[in-house]
């Protein structure tokens, strides 16, 4: 995947170059020459340059990246209006890092993929979330094990749950399944909550569009089920 990394702070720089080790294609851009000059080399290709200038922001790939990530972390309003643009110029994957509950909030409500703040992200721990899949929950157990929550596939959908084989052909167990059910509100205004459901009493039980898997597997073991289901 190509990534395009705007803000090379260390967390940037440390993100930029886990991608890259990771077989990745990143972009950096950053205002400040001397960081770019030393990350350049590592890299794939590093601009320097103001992301808050509609013009200049013009000149990256925007269009040419699976995803742009905004890890300025040391200057709120570059941050906020650095969203703002990309928005504006139709990206359509933003992950944005957030430095307090205000800006996080103000993240919000720009509706951004993902929003990374340092209680919840260290550079390492979003890595392992994208070599996992952008569309996936994850929560890590050890080095190589995690918890992985995700949507069923179409490819699943009519199945029974007892025959998934997921432990059988991919390594991954099984550990809940959530499906969506519309509740009224206080306000009699209808809502949509997961519950989750009792497969092992009902061998009966098929997948449905919009339920949720929570699995226990290897990194490995992941790759291998996405392989499956997208190839």
């Amino acid at each position: 995947m190509r990534y395009l990394i705007i803000g090379l702070g260390i967390y940037g720089s440390n993100l930029a170059l886990d991608l890259t080790k990771m077989g990745h294609e990143v972009i950096g851009a950053d205002n400040r020459e001397s960081i770019v000059e030393s990350i350049k080399d590592n890299i794939s290709t590093a601009y320097i340059i103001d992301s808050t200038d509609a013009a200049s922001l013009q000149m990256l790939p925007l269009k040419n990246v699976d995803i742009v990530i905004v890890a300025i972390g040391e200057n709120f309003g570059a941050s906020v209006r650095t969203v703002a643009l990309l928005k504006s110029l139709g990206v359509e994957h933003i992950y944005a890092r957030a430095i307090d509950k205000l800006h996080e909030s103000i993240l919000e409500g720009f509706r951004v993929d993902r929003i990374i703040t340092p209680e919840q992200r260290a550079a390492s721990d979003l890595v392992e979330e994208i070599e996992l899949g952008n569309n996936v929950k994850s929560m890590k157990i050890d080095d190589d094990t995690f918890v992985i929550r995700f949507e069923a596939p179409v490819y699943f959908y009519g199945i029974r749950y007892h025959d998934l084989r997921l432990r059988e052909d991919y390594g991954l167990t099984l550990v809940a399944v959530a499906r969506p059910k519309e509740v009224t509100g206080i306000l009699r205004t209808p809502t949509l909550r997961h519950e989750v459901i009792d497969i092992e009493s009902d061998p009966t039980i098929t997948v449905e569009k919009g339920d949720t898997l929570t699995c226990i597997g290897t990194r490995e073991a992941w790759r291998d089920f996405c392989r499956h289901i997208n190839g």
